[in-house]
């Protein structure tokens, strides 16, 4: 057998395990920079099979099985590219290292000649939890971080310009995918003004600010998708029950460390993807970020939550989570 060949079959052996690697590295990562308040996307795959064997072949690796290094793989999307280093920073903070950190921000100088790259950041680390290869060494992980506009642009250029099979691409084609970065680089500026801006304005209330707290600790418990329109009608409501707007956010986020593991519990049998869930159509608010601030004030302020809460929503969503809670109204 060929040393691609036996790479290949070790890889196809192995490639549960280091599914399991990139999916325990990609949740740790959600939940830590979901506490660092640092808006982002964090997904995961192990490299396809195909992809594997095709890499092995065009680059003409000596050890295949160690040189290809992306066979985990976790990417950090964030809003704008003021959040690069911030959410670089939490991988240093969280995992172990291998080798320096790969900056793409700048252009590279390639015999001779300036060639553009997308602005992004790889990293490679030693993978989250206990799995080892076959040799008994912990799996690898290579962590991309990049904005949303640089994920377009990549995931678009990449099927451009490597399609299977492409030996040629035209010049009109790669030249205008190669000026659009130009574009990328205003688009992420004019993103990253354009949040500052908005937390800034009179305009962006104290109910958007109390969502946007719930919503950064909520995404450490889990990453389902919820109904803004119904956040903003709760989290009105819930504002008239906070004494303290200012200490607040700190409040809160104290509460959730507390009561990480019954939070924990609530999501997993009250959520979503619950059997309570999908077979009675019930705990709505299970579902959404504000049901943090519903535990805390259930908790807290019971008594104040029930008399607002009752004049202005329905009183069977905020009884389904007394229940939760095991909290009698």
């Amino acid at each position: 057998m060929t040393v691609v060949s036996d790479a290949f079959q070790r890889y196809e052996a192995e490639r549960p395990r280091i599914e399991e690697a990139a999916r325990l590295t990609a949740a740790l990562l959600r939940r830590k920079a979901a506490r660092a308040r640092i808006t982002c996307e964090v997904t995961y795959r192990a490299k396809e099979l195909g992809s594997f064997i095709t890499k092995a072949h065009k680059r003409r690796y000596g050890d295949p099985w160690n040189e290809i290094t992306d066979k985990a793989g976790v990417r950090i999307i964030v809003q704008h590219k003021g959040l690069l280093d911030r959410a670089l920073q939490v991988v240093k903070d969280n995992f172990t290292p291998v080798g320096a950190v790969q900056d793409y921000r700048e252009e590279q100088d390639v015999k001779g000649k300036y060639t553009l790259q997308y602005p992004r950041l790889h990293a490679q680390v030693l993978a989250e939890g206990d799995l080892t290869d076959d040799d008994g060494l912990p799996y690898r992980c290579e962590i991309q971080i990049r904005t949303d506009a640089t994920d377009l642009w990549a995931r678009m250029s990449h099927r451009l310009l490597y399609k299977p099979g492409a030996t040629d691409v035209p010049r009109d084609v790669s030249g205008s995918l190669y000026r659009l970065i130009a574009l990328v680089e205003l688009y992420d500026l004019e993103v990253e003004r354009g949040v500052d801006a908005l937390a800034q304005h009179p305009d962006f209330t104290r109910s958007n600010q109390l969502l946007a707290e719930a919503e950064f600790l909520y995404r450490t418990f889990t990453d389902h998708q919820y109904r803004r329109d119904l956040s903003q009608d709760i989290v009105d409501v819930l504002l008239e029950t906070v004494e303290d707007e200012t200490n607040y956010p700190d409040k809160l986020a104290q509460f959730a460390e507390r009561h990480r593991d019954r939070l924990q519990d609530a999501y997993r049998d009250y959520g979503p993807t619950s059997e309570h869930f999908l077979t009675h159509g019930r705990y709505v608010l299970a579902s959404q970020p504000e049901s943090l601030i519903i535990f805390e004030r259930l908790s807290a302020a019971k008594m104040l939550l029930r008399g607002i809460w009752k004049d202005q929503l329905s009183y069977t969503l905020l009884s389904d989570m007394a229940e939760i809670w095991s909290v009698h109204l």
